[in-house]
């Protein structure tokens, strides 16, 4: 995510080190530099222009302090004037109303279907009863991946696959809800490849008569400002509530996240990266604005560990840490658990300083395959007691997972390291941070 815009304003800063003080000439050049890199990643011009000056006039305002170098005020500085740019705080979706309705609008390929399952499995771990509704009677097997998307999250979903009325449709939804119990209904509606008179007709008729509490523009970032475009057409008509913006784990240049809520005064109120159910986050623009320049995000990191770890199994796994007693077996289970938290290469990122270490790194979820098929190819018996693998039995895994007896090798002593680590550190209280020793370093 941002990979080239953060290396560019990266590249940007340098020409401040070295410095001393902030003068005029050496801020007007970095100044350059950063609305270059703004362009490039597809922002808007006059937005791009707009938040530079403003950077440029708070740099040649302020005093540097000994302690503080020029290059480390103007990151400051360019942070914050970002974090404005982007919304300042977070804004939550409303969810007044009994049972409350939010109306999903997008374009076609925007990620609207998949999005409606992410909020519906992100607003069912917050405790509430969601029901999806099917209003998308035109794509071919639309229907289908809703029910499909429901039933891997456990959430109910309302069809008529056989009526063309999507009002019908969602009015019959919303009153199923009431006499089930359903607090929040979610309308997945139909989009289009072009805007166009039918579907702003059909989504506005939606929205006059569903009255939702909230109503939410999905739109592609890898589309960069034509999504910026369509928003503002979409939002002449509809006043939507908030921008969800999807693919961000794509080869996207990020400009969207950028001026999109400049350009159109609407908050970001959701960033989609993936296809997991997992995959969806709250919009915090301080954060974001830490992320693209490089900074990380360790609050974002933790609260991913917090909703995807179970406590439970934690609890078990850190008995049998004190007990000396981790085996190949739990380490399977730890890696079952990272993988729910998303991509591999995003969580990385989230890491300060990781984000120009991973940069241009071939960092996937099949990361962990060569892992899992070693694991996998061991007896029940010798995952529960690694001491009994010996060279026979390394050959016969090495075989079975179709690795390298090598691999098989190097596996085995990363892990026995890790449990002398664990050994030592369960004395201080510590064994758990040993856990991140066989996390896979990039490729495959």
């Amino acid at each position: 995510m941002f990979d080239n815009l953060s290396f560019k304003l990266d590249r940007a800063f340098k020409t401040l080190k070295g410095t001393g003080k902030i003068t005029e000439i050496n801020v007007a050049t970095t100044v350059k530099e950063i609305r270059r890199a703004l362009i490039d990643a597809d922002v808007n011009y006059k937005v791009a222009k707009e938040v530079t000056d403003t950077i440029k006039t708070e740099a040649l305002g302020r005093d540097v302090l000994i302690s503080v170098s020029p290059g480390q005020l103007l990151v400051k500085i360019t942070q914050e004037e970002l974090t404005k740019l982007m919304g300042g705080t977070k804004e939550d979706i409303s969810l007044k109303g009994d049972p409350n309705v939010i109306l999903i609008s997008g374009l076609q390929g925007s990620g609207k279907t998949t999005f409606s399952g992410k909020l519906a499995y992100h607003l069912k771990k917050q405790g509430r009863q969601v029901l999806l509704a099917a209003c998308d009677i035109y794509r071919p097997a639309a229907i289908e991946q809703l029910k499909t998307l429901g039933e891997q999250i456990g959430v109910e979903v309302y069809a008529e696959p056989d009526n063309k009325n999507a009002l019908e449709i969602a009015s019959r939804a919303v009153e199923y809800a009431k006499k089930n119990g359903k607090k929040t209904v979610i309308v997945d509606t139909a989009g289009r490849l072009a805007v166009d008179e039918q579907m702003m007709n059909e989504i506005s008729e939606l929205k006059e008569n569903l009255n939702p509490s909230e109503t939410l523009f999905v739109v592609d970032s890898m589309t960069g400002q034509d999504a910026v475009n369509t928003a503002k057409t979409f939002d002449e008509r509809l006043n939507f509530n908030g921008v969800v913006l999807t693919k961000l784990d794509g080869d996207t240049r990020g400009g969207a996240a950028i001026s999109i809520r400049h350009v159109v005064d609407k908050p970001i109120k959701f960033i989609s990266t993936g296809e997991k159910m997992e995959n969806l986050d709250v919009f915090y623009p301080d954060r974001m604005a830490q992320r693209i320049l490089g900074m990380g995000d360790v609050v974002s990191l933790v609260e991913r560990a917090q909703q995807s770890f179970d406590e439970d199994e934690a609890k078990r796994i850190n008995a049998k840490i004190r007990k000396n007693q981790f085996n190949f077996e739990d380490f399977l289970s730890q890696i079952e658990q990272i993988k729910k938290m998303g991509n591999l290469k995003d969580l990385m990122g989230m890491i300060p300083g990781m984000g120009k270490v991973i940069k241009g790194m071939d960092i996937d979820d099949d990361s962990f395959k060569p892992i899992e098929a070693i694991i996998k190819s061991m007896t029940p018996l010798e995952r529960e007691n690694p001491d009994v693998i010996d060279g026979s039995r390394r050959k016969r895994i090495a075989q079975g997972s179709g690795r390298t007896i090598q691999e098989v090798n190097n596996l085995m002593k990363q892990f026995n390291d890790m449990r002398k680590l664990m050994k030592q550190m369960n004395k201080m209280g510590g064994a758990q941070r040993a856990l991140g020793n066989l996390v896979p370093k990039g490729g495959k």
